[in-house]
């Protein structure tokens, strides 16, 4: 299932860096969500699966800007990859 994002949710995706999530695909209970994220550097399209999406930083929920992520048990640095293509 695809669900368009109204209004895109800005986002970083863990090896390309921030940009905004415009929709989402949904393939199932086995199967990781994944962003279809537009990069905010380069302009790129990317779908990413869920392990390596983050929220930005959000100053009015005190939220910090994440650094790490832990991707099938190990921490990833925020500069490595985890995009996929999309299918």
């Amino acid at each position: 299932m695809f669900t368009q994002l109204n209004p895109p949710i800005p986002v970083n995706v863990i090896g390309k860096g921030a940009g905004y999530a415009i929709g989402v695909i949904d393939y199932g209970q086995e199967h990781n969500l994944i962003w279809v994220t537009a990069i905010s550097e380069t302009g790129e399209i990317w779908c990413a699966p869920n392990p390596v999406v983050r929220m930005t930083k959000n100053w009015t929920m005190d939220r910090p800007e994440p650094t790490l992520a832990v991707v099938d048990g190990q921490v990833v640095s925020s500069n490595g990859s985890g995009t996929t293509d999309c299918a």
